[in-house]
C-alpha cells in the first residue's frame, strides 16, 4: 500500500488526510495519506525516503514550502517563480516540487464572483503561501498588490521575486478592495491587531486559514459589513491538484465534499 503525508509545523489543525483519503476510497485506490509534524533538521531524511519510495508522495505546508526545495531535483515553472513548492511527486527517478497553492487560489476567488481585475488587494503577513497570491493576483491582473508583515524586511525579500510590489509597515493601513490574511494568527483563535474600521462596507476580507471556519479577522469583516471567505475552497482544489498529480485522476468535488469536511 503506498502512504502519502503531510508535513507541517504545526499539523495538528491540517484536514488533508481526512479529504485525501476520502477521495483513495471513493477512487478505489490502495493508498494512505496521513500528517507528520516534523522539525527543520528532520525535512531531508524525510525527502530521501520520498526518493528511495518508502513514501510515494507528500503535501507540504508551513513552515516547509520553501526549507524543501534544495533538497529536490526539479521544480515545475510555477513552484519555480514562487520558490514555493507545496506537492512533492516522485516522476522517472526524480523528486519534482509542484506549487497548486496558486491554482487553488484561482478556483476559490472565481467561485466567489469576485473580480480582482483593476483591484487593490493587501496581503498581511509574506510566508509561505504568501508569493502563491501574489502569482494568482497578478495573472488575475489585480491593480496593486500591498504587503504588510510584522517583520519589514521578510516582505522586502519578495520584491525579489515579483515586480511592483508595495511594502507598508505593520499597522500602516492603505486603502484596499481585498485584504487577505496569509498570516497563521487565527489558526488558534488569535486576533489581529489592525483597525479596518475606516475602510467603509463592500471590501473582501479573505482568509486563508480554513480550521477553524471562521477566525476573528473574517469576524471583523462581518462586522464592518464586507464579503468575508475562509480558505476551505483554496484548500480544496489545491488538494484536487495534487491528487491529480498523485494518481493521474480527478476527484470528484461538490456540495458534500465541503459538507463533510464541515463535519470536524
Amino acid at each position: 500500500m503506498k502512504k502519502y503525508l503531510v508535513i507541517g509545523n504545526p499539523i495538528d489543525h491540517s484536514l488533508s488526510p481526512k479529504l485525501q483519503n476520502w477521495w483513495l476510497k471513493e477512487n478505489n485506490i490502495d493508498a494512505i495519506y496521513d500528517k507528520i509534524k516534523l522539525e527543520d533538521n528532520e525535512i531531508k531524511n524525510f525527502i530521501q525516503d520520498i526518493k528511495e519510495q518508502k513514501i510515494a508522495g507528500c503535501n507540504v505546508t508551513v513552515p516547509f514550502k520553501k526549507t524543501v526545495i534544495p533538497f529536490l531535483d526539479k521544480l515545475s515553472p510555477e513552484a519555480d517563480q514562487t520558490q514555493s513548492v507545496n506537492t512533492i511527486t516522485f516522476e522517472n527517478g526524480d523528486l519534482v516540487g509542484h506549487n497548486t497553492d496558486i491554482a487553488g487560489f484561482d478556483t476559490a476567488i472565481r467561485k466567489l464572483n469576485f473580480s480582482v481585475k483593476d483591484k487593490k488587494v493587501l496581503i498581511l503577513g509574506a510566508g509561505g503561501v504568501v508569493p502563491s497570491l501574489i502569482f494568482a493576483l497578478k495573472n488575475m491582473h489585480a491593480q496593486e498588490i500591498t504587503i504588510s508583515n510584522r517583520t519589514r524586511e521578510k516582505a522586502e525579500n519578495l520584491k525579489v521575486l515579483f515586480n511592483n510590489l508595495k511594502i507598508l509597515d505593520w499597522g500602516d493601513l492603505t486603502d484596499f478592495h481585498m485584504v487577505i490574511n496569509a498570516t497563521s494568527l487565527g489558526l488558534n483563535n488569535e486576533t489581529i491587531d489592525l483597525d479596518f474600521s475606516s475602510f467603509g462596507r463592500d471590501k473582501l476580507f479573505y482568509d486563508v486559514i480554513y480550521n477553524p471556519q471562521e477566525t476573528h479577522f473574517l469576524k471583523m469583516g462581518k462586522h464592518l459589513g464586507c464579503k468575508t471567505e475562509n480558505g476551505k475552497t483554496m484548500f480544496v482544489y489545491q488538494a484536487l491538484e495534487a491528487f491529480k498529480l498523485w494518481h493521474k485522476i480527478e476527484p470528484k468535488v461538490n456540495k458534500d465534499t465541503f459538507k463533510f469536511l464541515d463535519n470536524d
